[in-house]
C-alpha cells in the first residue's frame, strides 16, 4: 500500500510574487502580522518551514501608519553604540517623524524567525514613507505570472 507523503518545496521550486500593501491608517501590529505571514509564505499552501516560499512585500504611505494608546510618547526603540554608557533611546512618534520606514521594518523584524532565513525574509520587505515605489516592473511581471499560473 502506498503512504501519502508530504510535500516540502525545495530552494527556487516556488516562484516569489510582488505584493503592494498600503498602510494608509491601519494599525501598526495588525499590518506587520500580514506581512510577515506573507514574508513567510504562510499564507501559501506551499509553505516550508526551512526554505524561503514567501513574497516579496512593498509597502507604502509607513508615515500614515496608526498605532493605539499611549504608545507614541510609550514606545521606546533602543540601540547601543557598543561604548559604555552610550545606550541611545528614541520614542514612537521621534522615530515617525525621522525614520517612519524603519518602524515597520522593527515591528516585522520581530515577528520572523530569529534565523538565517529570517533575514532573508527581511530582506525581501521593502519600505517606503510615500505612496512611490520604484519596483514597478516586478510588481506587473509578478501580476502576469499569476494570472498565466491560474489559468493553466
Amino acid at each position: 500500500m502506498k503512504r501519502t507523503s508530504t510535500y516540502f518545496a525545495k530552494s527556487g521550486e516556488v516562484p516569489a510574487n510582488w505584493r503592494v500593501i498600503d498602510v494608509d491608517g491601519k494599525v501598526l501590529g495588525r499590518v506587520a502580522r500580514d506581512i510577515s505571514m506573507v514574508l513567510q509564505g504562510k499564507d501559501k499552501p506551499t509553505y516550508t518551514p526551512h526554505t524561503l516560499t514567501g513574497d516579496f512585500v512593498v509597502v507604502l504611505n509607513a508615515a500614515k501608519i496608526k498605532v493605539t494608546g499611549r504608545k507614541p510618547e510609550q514606545k521606546m526603540y533602543y540601540r547601543h553604540s557598543g561604548y559604555v554608557g552610550n545606550l541611545k533611546t528614541t520614542s514612537l512618534r521621534v522615530m515617525m517623524e525621522t525614520h517612519p520606514e524603519r518602524v515597520i521594518q522593527l515591528a516585522v523584524k520581530g515577528m520572523l524567525p530569529r534565523n538565517n532565513l529570517g533575514r532573508q525574509m527581511l530582506t525581501r520587505l521593502k519600505v517606503y514613507a510615500g505612496d512611490q515605489h520604484p519596483h514597478e516592473a516586478q510588481v506587473k511581471g509578478s501580476e502576469n505570472r499569476q494570472n498565466t499560473s491560474d489559468e493553466g
